[in-house]
């Protein structure tokens, strides 16, 4: 039996497209092995999906100057050793890492004992993990093709972002009975990322009266982030996070309103939704979120609202403009050229756990 390591974390985005490779590499007879952190997101979203996870402690690698910087220096090395002690045991035939700062240490332990590594960025911008990561990895996968030139030509594979089967077999019907919604009336789904944004809720309940009127909203609002003076009302429901019940709450919904994390901004472009993007602004990140969001707006698939501009006429105005012109969008999102992301990817593995 061969064996792999996956390895990402520290929101959603950098999970999912390694758990939408899950199945296929079961199919092929592959053991499959986690390595994160104990308090990142992926620990609980591997954990669903029943295969072994390796913890081990990793610092956040940051752009900014922070004094935490200096302490997660050693956490990173820490990682390292931890990562080292975990790759002996597991014996890999491959490492794929699709990035973070929960990724670095656990690619340098690859190289260091001669294991195949590729990884995947699925942003317009590469974050400082991956850029770091590219000397270690026979393969740099990427998903939007303008990023092409800032990668090695010998190392670079355009595969596009893994998506779940899962998520394409929503029933809107399921999500009408979990929401309790009319089906005389459109939905919209607001998404704020794995940890939910605070802006984006705000915005939503500030403007909840108005946008009752026209449409029913199902809102996921993010851990620690419901709001009881918004209970109990018709036609909006609110969720801090849901599993398989995405799935179907896309297929119910008209349109979406989200941020620009670009796994999300694939799910979208794979289920045909147009939305309503609002990018996380880059105070303390890079701009990746903006430039996903630009890219999908330039190909007509998507509108944009920075959060600078974000007031509630312009909210409002907005929604109501995607709504009515959705069909337009569907269309574009339609005549793309498509790639099946995770065969590409399984065939690359294939190739370079022969190694």
């Amino acid at each position: 039996m061969k064996k792999i390591i996956l390895t990402g974390g520290g929101t959603s985005g950098h999970v999912n497209p390694n758990i939408a490779l899950i199945p296929e590499l079961k199919k092929l007879n592959y053991e499959v092995h986690y390595v994160g952190t104990e308090e990142g997101i992926e620990k609980r979203l591997i954990n669903e999906v029943d295969i072994p996870f390796h913890c081990i402690s990793t610092g956040k690698l940051r752009r900014y100057f922070s004094f935490e910087n200096f302490t997660d220096g050693f956490k990173i090395i820490s990682g390292l050793f931890q990562s080292i002690h975990a790759i002996r045991k597991i014996k890999p035939n491959l490492l794929f890492s699709k990035g973070s700062y929960v990724s670095f240490p656990v690619v340098l332990a690859c190289w260091i004992l001669r294991v195949p590594v590729i990884i995947h960025d699925s942003d317009m911008s590469i974050g400082v993990a991956n850029r770091l990561a590219f000397p270690f990895a026979k393969k740099i996968c990427y998903s939007f093709p303008e990023v092409a030139g800032y990668i090695p030509k010998a190392k670079r594979v355009f595969t596009g972002v893994p998506i779940r089967e899962s998520i394409k077999r929503g029933s809107a019907d399921k999500g009408f009975e979990i929401c309790k919604f009319s089906k005389e009336k459109p939905v919209i789904l607001v998404m704020g990322g794995s940890s939910g944004s605070r802006i984006i809720n705000s915005a939503i309940r500030d403007n909840l009266t108005i946008l009752l009127e026209k449409y029913q909203i199902c809102h996921l609002c993010g851990k620690n982030k419901l709001d009881k003076n918004f209970l109990n009302i018709d036609g909006y429901v609110q969720f801090e996070y849901v599993g398989e019940e995405l799935a179907h709450f896309y297929k119910m919904a008209e349109v979406i309103v989200t941020r620009a994390g670009a796994t999300v901004a694939n799910e979208l472009l794979v289920l045909n939704k147009p939305s309503l993007l609002i990018p996380m602004e880059a105070r303390f990140t890079r701009d990746d979120q903006i430039l996903n969001a630009q890219s999908l707006k330039k190909n007509g698939y998507s509108e944009v609202l920075f959060e600078k501009d974000l007031s509630n006429e312009r909210l409002c105005k907005e929604i109501d403009n995607l709504y009515t012109y959705r069909e337009r969008y569907i269309r574009n999102i339609k005549s793309r050229n498509t790639i099946d992301a995770v065969k590409v990817v399984i065939d690359l593995i294939e190739e370079y756990s022969k190694e």
